[in-house]
């Protein structure tokens, strides 16, 4: 396949997902979020532009992919419904030849524009992972300042629910002593719950010197819990780590808010998969519809 990439493209030892393929529409993403990897790998990660898409290669990619039986996944690198695709709609494109050739899909996203496809998502088999890393305006304006306000992302798992598609939320990353209050996390879940969210997915914030560096620029407080838990934790694949104990702690007493809101778990990367549900994953591959060999 010349588009259309197997993932992970990193080979991470720490990735317990399920195989699957992933296409990004878009390189960059304007949301802007602090924490975000996606600088340390793009230049200029925050302008994001279109990519020159031949739809004649990338539909024979997804034929092959149709045989494959394996899903796809948009975007794992930036987001399909950044405001560039309102005025491109690379996505919706692409979703109409996912949905003829019947993919399995797999959406991650902030954005409420996908509520305008709701059209297509109806009659398909996806699953939409929905990230949401504190439900606090003021923290996520500062967190993630271009990104939709998580208000909105509330009505987006609710709509998501009624019309039968299945919604995953990520709680990710948690960024020790910005929105890492568990009082706070544990209404949060109970409110997805509420909202028809099916699966919670939770992760601890991964270090890179770029978005460390935008992080604390926003929270100054965050350079002491730096000191404290990240200089004692690992580092690997160039991220440093929180050390595991803080990790371990924090994520087993997420794992039972949500278990007792009667909703499924998964950490992402951290370390920890003995936490998750069993036959449950991060990337909500579980909640596709599995098709008949």
């Amino acid at each position: 396949m010349r588009l259309i990439r197997e993932f992970d493209p990193w080979k991470n030892s720490l990735c317990k997902c399920p195989p699957k393929y992933t296409f990004n529409p878009y390189t960059g993403c304007k949301f802007g979020c602090r924490y975000c990897y996606i600088t340390s790998y793009i230049k200029d990660g925050f302008t994001p532009r279109i990519k020159d898409i031949d739809f004649y290669i990338l539909e024979s990619d997804i034929a092959k992919i149709a045989r494959s039986r394996l899903p796809i996944a948009l975007s794992l690198s930036t987001d399909a419904y950044q405001p560039l695709e309102s005025r491109y709609r690379l996505t919706r494109r692409i979703l109409k030849i996912l949905s003829r050739y019947r993919i399995p899909t797999l959406i991650t996203t902030k954005s409420t524009l996908l509520l305008r496809d709701l059209d297509i998502l109806r009659d398909m088999n996806v699953a939409v992972s929905i990230t949401i890393t504190t439900l606090d305006h003021d923290i996520a304006e500062k967190l993630e300042p271009y990104a939709p306000r998580p208000s909105a992302r509330l009505k987006a798992i609710k709509q998501l629910a009624e019309n039968s598609i299945p919604v995953v939320v990520r709680i990710d990353p948690i960024i020790p002593s910005i929105t890492d209050d568990l009082n706070d996390i544990g209404e949060a879940v109970k409110t997805f719950r509420d909202l028809g969210a099916r699966h919670i997915v939770a992760s601890i914030y991964k270090a890179k010197p770029d978005n460390l560096k935008r992080v604390i620029e926003a929270f100054p407080e965050f350079i002491e819990q730096y000191r404290k838990i990240y200089e004692k934790g690992k580092r690997i694949g160039g991220y440093r780590y929180p050390e595991l104990n803080y990790s371990l702690k924090l994520l087993s007493q997420v794992r039972d808010l949500v278990k007792s809101a009667g909703l499924t778990f998964n950490t992402c990367r951290d370390g920890l998969a003995h936490l998750d549900t069993p036959g449950c994953y991060c990337d909500g591959s579980h909640l596709l519809i599995k098709p008949n060999l």
